[in-house]
């Protein structure tokens, strides 16, 4: 159906089952398609994947994404085969014949999108992708590039020429985390001749943020617990700056009931492997992790992360915090920090060589302590150092709530219903912080002993909404464990969400629910309207 449509709306309808483009992705595939160098400074969850799979449907050849997210290609590719895409990865996964087949694909054109790990491009496979009819070259990650980014990467450094042996071809770079001096490294190591550029805001108001100091008598590991109990069967990561605190924890929280694995080098390939896809497929609630885990997370129901210690950088910061509510939905981001945290780090400088990049480094840490333990909105705080100046956000960080996590306890009335605007899709709804969260939703303890802590919010709020929402989510749990994919492959909680709102029961129905497409309709329609069905024809 999709291969005569030339236009992006129309793609993005059929396709995705979306009526509107987020900001910027319209621009950003506006300039692919004229054939611009374009770099994109979007945050997590802002759909970046979307501006370079959009023009892979409408231009002739293949579209080489360059990702160093090797652990989530094949939940990338999965994921796009069930839109309708062909799709596939090459990266040391493969064996020599599924690389052979795959190469044989791409010479033939039979590709649309081809992930390839950085690692991969050595002199053998440039020489194959040259004579292979590639239309755009997508680096996603794109502050690995730079020695300024917080995550530099040196296999980066091989795509420097990587535009002009393929045929001055376009290039994307895509990142979340980028300053300036940041983003002007990107264009000149890639070559970028007069690129467009789009820079979304790095405001999420779906983020709440807290920051507490440690120390002064506190029990972190005690806080922690909180935090992870108000998120009963709910997704989270907590971070720790050792494996000894990853595993330490792990076996703690094990004792305490919670459904947690660790992840962190130090756990053979295997070990990782298994953990990371039991925490995609819902299958634990909690990953403890080092900063190992990386980027390697694409999971968009993710409703906290905890940093057990202090980041080393706010762009760190940023990125991790950003694996919180990609979906779009309220998601609580808690961060424990110390003067401790920051001389542990300065043990780590001198393994820098550089003198100005030692300096730079330290200057980061430095950065985010003061970030976090001076007052004022953190949000505010945070958009500045990325040089974009917002209000103090209101409703979305402790400073601006009044609150810390010895306040946070349950309100006594939740009266309004998360969806009560039907609004069409958690990203608008949400998109202006208005009537789920804030000063309303949280009371301040009348005693040290009823204190818990209660996540941004809890919703679907009424009786029969949550009872269809964790019947659908248990069926979607059923339907990704029978086709071996993580759960949000099928549907993210954000269309469960809207299902058990508006209990749909036909086809066009479902297919008004944004995020419901085609090609997932036909996949999945009738399996989740039976259940609706079923649903209510039980109730009165």
């Amino acid at each position: 159906m999709t291969a005569t449509v030339r236009d992006p709306q129309e793609l993005l309808e059929s396709v995705y089952g979306y009526r509107e483009f987020r900001p910027g992705q319209r621009e950003i595939i506006d300039a692919v398609l004229a054939g611009r160098d374009c770099i994109g400074l979007m945050p997590t969850g802002a759909g970046k994947s979307l501006t370079f799979q959009i023009p892979a449907k409408l231009l002739k050849g293949t579209v080489l994404v360059l990702s160093p997210l090797i652990s989530l290609m094949k939940d990338q590719v999965d994921a796009l085969e069930r839109l309708g895409f062909r799709a596939a990865l090459f990266n040391s996964t493969l064996g020599d014949a599924e690389r052979t087949e795959v190469l044989r694909r791409l010479r033939r054109g039979d590709l649309e999108l081809l992930y390839v790990a950085p690692e991969a491009l050595r002199n053998a496979l440039r020489n194959v992708f040259a004579d292979c009819p590639i239309s755009l070259v997508v680096v996603d990650e794109a502050h690995c590039i730079s020695h300024w980014g917080h995550d530099f990467r040196p296999a980066y450094r091989q795509l420097r020429d990587l535009k002009q042996q393929l045929g001055d071809i376009p290039v994307l770079a895509l990142t979340a985390t980028a300053t300036r001096r940041v983003a002007l490294d990107i264009i000149r190591q890639l070559g970028m001749r007069k690129p467009a550029g789009y820079k979304g805001t790095f405001y999420r108001p779906n983020l709440r943020i807290i920051a507490q100091k440690k120390g002064g008598g506190r029990d972190t590991r005690r806080d922690m617990l909180s935090v992870v109990r108000g998120h009963r069967d709910e997704s989270g990561i907590v971070y720790c700056a050792t494996r000894r605190s990853v595993d330490s924890l792990t076996e703690w929280f094990g004792k305490q009931g919670v459904r947690a694995l660790a992840y962190h080098a130090g756990l053979d390939d295997r070990a990782r492997e298994r953990n990371q896809e039991a925490f995609a497929r819902d299958q634990v609630d909690v990953v403890v992790a080092t900063v190992a885990f990386g980027m390697g997370i694409d999971k968009s129901n993710v409703r906290f992360v905890i940093h057990r210690d202090m980041p080393r950088s706010i762009e760190a910061w940023y990125q991790e915090i950003g694996r919180a509510g990609r979906d779009g939905l309220p998601s609580d981001c808690i961060t424990f920090y110390s003067w401790a945290d920051v001389i542990g780090y300065d043990t780590f400088l001198s393994e820098i060589a550089d003198p100005e990049l030692r300096d730079e480094t330290r200057s980061k840490t430095l950065g985010l302590f003061r970030l976090l333990d001076r007052g004022g909105c953190r949000h505010q705080a945070l958009c500045g150092y990325f040089d974009e100046a917002i209000a103090p956000c209101g409703d979305a960080c402790d400073a601006c709530l009044g609150l810390n996590l010895d306040d946070v306890s349950p309100s006594r009335s939740r009266s309004s219903s998360a969806f009560g605007s039907g609004s069409g899709g958690a990203g608008a709804a949400f998109g202006s912080g208005s009537g789920v969260r804030g000063a309303a939703a949280f009371e301040r303890s009348p005693s040290p002993s009823q204190r818990s802590f209660v996540p941004s919010w809890k919703q679907p709020t009424t009786v029969s909404e949550t009872a269809v929402f964790e019947r659908l989510r248990a069926l979607r749990r059923q339907v990704a464990d029978r086709e071996n994919v993580p759960a949000y492959i099928v549907f993210n909680d954000a269309v469960l969400r809207e299902m058990a709102r508006r209990l749909p029961t036909s086809d066009a129905q479902l297919l008004a629910i944004p995020g419901v497409g085609p090609a997932k309709l036909a996949r999945y329609g009738a399996t989740f309207l039976d259940a609706i069905r079923s649903y209510r024809s039980s109730t009165p």
